[in-house]
């Protein structure tokens, strides 16, 4: 029973890949348009959304948030959250109000079809790279700038020990958002590395629990005060994680 399982738990992960694609497709008109022009990426981030809520419904992925405070329309927001599953990115899609930005792995640009609209409206980084990590900054600065928000997940990628609740924050995303004085928006992923892991014989269908934690004020910070801030939002996340 036991390897049926894994064989059935497989099939679904394939889904998972192939309705991604598909539904990229689907919606290809309307995204390659939206990318043509810097000013229309508020219609591609309309579209991403179309496209993450209804690969969450095809997996069997019923979204749950509870918020502790409502986005503002026309607001720039640094959006944080522990980082465990591809489908974190899907997640912030669905729970996001105002358009942002994703900061992201470069090479999920080399994916096909994902990675040509990967690279054409999100940030990319190669953490390896002194250079290319400057570059984010400059970029993120430019898109904070349009109105824009930017979502970075400051463990900096997925811990490769599954035993790490929460592994610790890198500081990229709140110097940026201490230099801007925007707030942190601070974010519990509760079910995706129990949902979508990145084990491919393991995961299921089901309820994904979000908390939209109360907006971290930047107002009057300076980056001398990075780290402590920092470690204030990572605690905020950190205690919901262990309660679960």
């Amino acid at each position: 029973m036991d390897i049926l399982r894994k064989i059935a738990v497989a099939i679904w992960r394939i889904w998972f890949y192939l309705l991604v694609l598909v539904v990229i497709l689907v919606l290809s008109p309307i995204l390659v348009v939206s990318v043509l022009r810097a000013s229309w990426y508020p219609l591609f981030f309309r579209t991403a959304q179309l496209w993450a809520r209804i690969v969450m419904l095809g997996m069997g992925f019923i979204p749950k948030v509870q918020l502790d405070e409502r986005f503002k329309k026309g607001q720039s927001y640094m959006l944080v959250s522990n980082h465990a599953s591809m489908t974190d990115i899907l997640l912030m899609l669905h729970v996001a109000k105002n358009p942002f930005v994703f900061v992201g792995k470069a090479e999920l640009g080399k994916l096909p079809i994902f990675g040509f609209f990967y690279k054409r409206t999100c940030i990319l980084v190669d953490r390896g790279n002194a250079r290319s990590r400057k570059a984010v900054f400059d970029q993120a600065q430019q898109k904070i700038k349009l109105g824009y928000g930017i979502c970075i997940f400051p463990e900096g990628g997925v811990p490769g020990d599954r035993s790490i609740v929460l592994d610790t924050f890198k500081d990229g995303a709140f110097r940026l958002a201490i230099e801007h004085q925007i707030p942190v928006v601070p974010m519990t992923f509760f079910d995706t590395k129990r949902r979508f892991p990145f084990v491919f014989t393991e995961g299921s269908p089901g309820k994904m629990r979000v908390h939209v934690h109360t907006f971290m004020s930047t107002k009057g910070l300076e980056q001398k005060d990075r780290i402590r801030f920092r470690e204030s939002v990572r605690e905020v996340i950190l205690k919901q994680l262990q309660a679960l």
